[in-house]
């Protein structure tokens, strides 16, 4: 018991979603019999559902997707390749047992957060789970999903589901304190930004901003709830988009803000190329086509005011330029199209 009540604190004394998935896979692999514990998001694209593994244990350790470089780069899974834990969100049922073709039993615990699927606990044993140790189970999950509601309705925004304003500075400074690689940590912030420039094979982490093109223009030919609805949709494609370990928020309005996480220049303009055709390609019902521009750069050593400023910068130049387009700082600057400016702390843009 006393164990217990010290994985219930620990638990609890979370403020951070990735820091909850880990305690919580972590006590559940050590009160139970289980040989694996995984942390599941699920993402709903159109009308079907993904999966992907955001937390798992490894050598008896908990590890979060959000830390785990490479070795968290899994694609979605669509959850038609689960038909237990489907049928099981079908009926709304508080778990799912199955027993895998190796004899190895699996228990689905699905997270529901206001009537809506928001991800899952799957855990693994080379035998079936006792009666006490379904209770432990049970209780642990029950704890999970009402702290996770509570850190939700703090850091997320009430609309799209995204992460929220307010989260947006932690959540950059921890991605910005692993600028990589201890061979730069001594090169100034130009230098830094231009290694990663040149260099389509080393690896950043990249900041771009997120526009819907022309929206007041839907607010005002639609009204508010069809412009409401474009930013749902919107927002459900950019988490279908990006990986666990990246990190997208809302900044108000139409505005959104994308946090890449250890990826080459050309996979990150890939990425996003890849949302803006997602975007651009979807019919939204009674609005038609709707349309993106992104402005995104390099996250170096500077100030996140700079960062943004800078990623600001490439964004009103492809709206300027014609919009649904993907414009990188950097090679802007190179051909001239922008100035590099200096820094200044004081202002903000946004």
């Amino acid at each position: 018991m006393e164990t217990l009540l010290q994985h219930i604190a620990e638990i609890t004394r979370n403020r951070d979603h990735d820091l909850l998935d880990l305690s919580v896979i972590s006590a559940l692999y050590h009160m139970t019999e289980a040989n694996q514990v995984r942390a599941l998001e699920i993402v709903p694209v159109r009308d079907e559902l993904f999966i992907q593994e955001k937390a798992w244990i490894k050598d008896g350790q908990a590890i979060s997707a959000s830390t785990a470089g490479e070795e968290g780069e899994e694609e979605k899974s669509s959850l038609t390749s689960y038909p237990v834990l489907l049928d099981c969100l079908h009926r709304k049922g508080p778990e799912a047992m199955e027993v895998a073709s190796s004899g190895e039993s699996i228990l689905w615990m699905p997270i529901w957060l206001n009537e809506k699927i928001n991800g899952c606990i799957k855990l693994e044993s080379d035998k079936p789970f006792s009666s006490e140790t379904l209770q432990v189970i049970h209780g642990i999950v029950e704890v999970y999903r009402n702290y996770q509601g509570l850190i939700d309705y703090s850091e997320r925004d009430s609309l799209t589901g995204l992460l929220n304003r307010k989260t947006f500075d932690e959540k950059f400074a921890r991605m910005a304190s692993s600028v990589t690689g201890h061979e730069r940590h001594n090169l100034s912030p130009e230098e830094e930004r231009r290694l990663s420039s040149e260099s389509n094979e080393s690896k950043s982490n990249w900041l771009a901003v997120v526009d819907i093109d022309h929206f007041k223009r839907i607010n005002d030919t639609f009204g508010h709830l069809y412009g409401d609805e474009v930013l749902i949709l919107v927002a459900n494609m950019l988490k279908s988009s990006f990986r666990v370990q990246d990190r997208v928020f809302r900044f108000g309005g139409e505005e959104f803000v994308i946090l890449l996480r250890s990826v080459t220049l050309e996979s990150a303009r890939k990425a996003l190329e890849r949302f803006r055709q997602t975007v651009e390609q979807y019919n939204i019902p009674q609005v038609g086509k709707v349309t993106l521009s992104v402005g995104f750069v390099s996250i170096t050593a500077e100030t996140p005011v700079v960062i943004l400023g800078h990623a600001d910068q490439a964004l009103y130049f492809a709206k300027e330029n014609g919009r649904n387009q993907v414009q990188f700082y950097d090679e802007l600057v190179a051909i001239g199209a922008l100035k590099s400016e200096a820094a200044n702390d004081d202002v903000e843009f946004f």
